[in-house]
């Protein structure tokens, strides 16, 4: 059984789509309908901007979202038997299996980026990719710190992403680096994505999906929050406006979606990023990219 599985904030880079826009008709009209929708030519940036504009992350969202979905809609095998996400990417994954619709489904992208990073304004924080412990060595120490820092980003074995206050960082790096952590190394990032301190974010994107038409899906969706394979629109729907402020369970969806017959991944989107978290978690499991 082949999963398709798409990328987050991240992935991005100058140049993204455009090969797609410039041979293909249907990505051509798919990207201009993005443009009309947003209100400015997110192409520009897309294909002509620059790495200091694309990491805005009101322009880096929508980006990743339109190349990964575009390429999904455009593909003339695609068929899926289960799809995943990581974070931005889980919103890419429910319209490439029905759930959303191409224009709902940039709406909130959109609106994500916009309230997350509202949120890194109010609440300056930030976040730190710890490799080389384990997990539980990991939760432990978030835990003992009286501030904000939390598991983020479950990303494959040894490579765990935490997220928090400026001040809890710095404390819980000091910490893992002496209890033998590889790396600890702090991400260039706006804010604590899926932390506590996204809640403003959460509250703002909670009411536009309440208000956005999920529909049951052609195939199961690995969500990040619950790890287990969604139909259920209302049940989709409470899982994503969780996942803003819970963490990305990514290597315990892959891990599932392997038990329940994933034999080979397909990640459709920018970068190769999770082939390689892909590979850490099983190493078994056919990888592939259409980027």
């Amino acid at each position: 059984m082949n999963a398709y599985v798409f990328p987050g904030q991240g992935a991005q880079f100058v140049g993204m789509g455009k090969e797609l826009y410039d041979n293909n008709d249907e990505a051509k009209a798919l990207f201009e309908k993005a443009n009309d929708i947003l209100g400015f030519r997110i192409t520009d940036e897309m294909f002509a901007g620059t790495e200091e504009g694309l990491k805005q992350t009101n322009i880096t969202q929508p980006a990743v979202f339109l190349h990964s979905v575009i390429l999904a809609k455009t593909m003339a095998d695609f068929k899926p038997e289960m799809v995943a996400g990581h974070s931005l990417g889980e919103i890419s994954a429910l319209v490439a299996n029905n759930t959303l619709t191409f224009e709902d489904g940039l709406r909130l992208v959109s609106l994500r980026a916009e309230a997350m990073q509202k949120a890194c304004v109010t609440n300056p924080s930030t976040m730190a990719a710890i490799i080389g412990l384990e997990d539980t060595v990991v939760e432990e120490v978030c835990e003992s710190i009286d501030e904000v820092v939390v598991p983020a980003n479950y990303n494959c074995p040894g490579q765990l992403v935490i997220s928090g206050s400026n001040t809890g960082i710095d404390m819980a790096c000091t910490i893992l680096t002496e209890k033998g952590a590889r790396r600890a190394l702090k991400l260039p990032v706006g804010g604590a994505f899926h932390s506590p301190l996204m809640e403003p974010a959460r509250e703002e994107l909670a009411k536009a999906i309440q208000e956005t038409t999920f529909s049951t899906p052609v195939c199961p969706v690995y969500q990040n929050v619950s790890t287990q394979g969604e139909t259920s629109p209302a049940v989709i729907k409470a899982n994503l406006i969780a996942q803003l402020t819970n963490s990305v369970k990514w290597t315990q969806s892959v891990q599932n979606m392997i038990a329940d017959g994933a034999t080979s991944f397909t990640e459709v989107g920018p970068g190769k990023a999770l082939q390689g978290m892909l590979a850490k978690i099983d190493r078994s499991v056919e990888r592939a990219g259409i980027s």
